[in-house]
């Protein structure tokens, strides 16, 4: 009886570590589908923006992840300032936040 009690409960633990993993990462497959509003700035090398003035968009490709969701937040906390990306943060959901990191940290 012992053994099945502590079989099920490493099971429980098991499924438990599993899906709270899924939840916490990020869904690449996702953000492809929603990258557009990224990608016309981001992907393009050597892009300059014209708005509000004329500058070097950054390349976020190969960024670290955590990087990435910190600056996503920041600009949707009003933390950074700039009025295309705070207008672009204040539509993501956290789960968006963690797709478009994962999927830019892997690029």
């Amino acid at each position: 009886m012992k053994q099945k009690a502590i079989i099920n409960l490493l099971l429980v633990s098991s499924m438990f570590l599993m899906f709270s993993g899924k939840t916490q990462a990020g869904d690449v497959a996702a953000a492809k589908e929603k990258n557009s509003m990224c990608a016309g700035c981001h992907e393009i090398d050597g892009y300059r923006a014209s708005y509000p003035t004329v500058y070097n968009v950054p390349k976020i490709g190969g960024q670290h992840a955590e990087y990435i969701a910190k600056a996503l937040e920041a600009y949707k906390s009003g933390g950074r300032s700039h009025p295309t990306m705070t207008a672009i943060a204040l539509t993501l959901s956290e789960q968006d936040i963690k797709d478009f990191a994962a999927y830019y940290a892997g690029k």
